[in-house]
C-alpha cells in the first residue's frame, strides 16, 4: 500500500454503495485517533424487491421477431444515488467545516461513481485515495490499516 499520512484534523471518509463512515483524526500522524462524526447508511434490497415488473419485449418492425429488454438494475441505481449523496456531504465537509485534508477510502467501482459527482473544491481536498473496502470494518482496524 502507498504511504498514507493521516495528519490531525484530517477526515477520512470510508465509504461503499451502501455505508459510509465519516470521520476526523484527533490523534496526529503517527498515532491515529479516528472519531466517527456522521454515519450514513441505506437499506439494501435485493432488485427483485426494488422492481414493479419483469422487463419488456421489442418487437421488429417486420412483426415477425422480438427480443428481451435487458433488466433494470434498480440496487446499482440506488447505490449511484447514495454515492452522490455522500459526494454532496463531502463538498458540505469542504465548505461548512474547513475539510482541506480528506483521505477517501472505498473500492474501486465507488470511487468511480464519486469522482465526476465532487465539486472542484472537494476534489482539491482530497489528498489521497485508497482503493479499498473498510466500510464494514471496527474503526480501530481501519486506523490499523490506513497506519500501515
Amino acid at each position: 500500500m502507498a504511504d498514507i499520512k493521516v495528519p490531525w484534523e484530517s477526515w477520512v471518509v470510508v465509504c461503499d454503495g451502501a455505508k459510509a463512515l465519516i470521520m476526523r483524526n484527533a490523534g496526529n500522524a503517527l498515532l491515529m485517533n479516528l472519531q466517527v462524526h456522521e454515519t450514513l447508511s441505506q437499506p439494501s434490497e435485493p432488485t427483485r424487491e426494488l422492481g414493479t415488473d419483469k422487463p419488456g419485449r421489442a418487437h421488429a418492425p417486420d412483426g415477425t421477431s422480438g427480443s428481451a429488454m435487458e433488466q433494470t438494475d434498480w440496487q446499482e441505481q440506488a447505490e449511484a444515488e447514495f454515492l452522490r449523496r455522500i459526494a454532496a456531504k463531502l463538498d458540505k465537509l469542504v465548505r461548512e467545516r474547513n475539510g482541506s485534508r480528506i483521505i477517501l477510502v472505498a473500492p474501486p467501482k465507488a470511487l468511480g461513481t464519486l469522482r465526476p459527482n465532487l465539486s472542484a473544491e472537494a476534489q482539491a481536498a482530497i489528498s489521497a485515495e485508497v482503493p479499498k473496502d473498510y466500510t464494514n470494518m471496527p474503526v480501530d482496524e481501519i486506523e490499523r490499516r490506513l497506519a500501515a
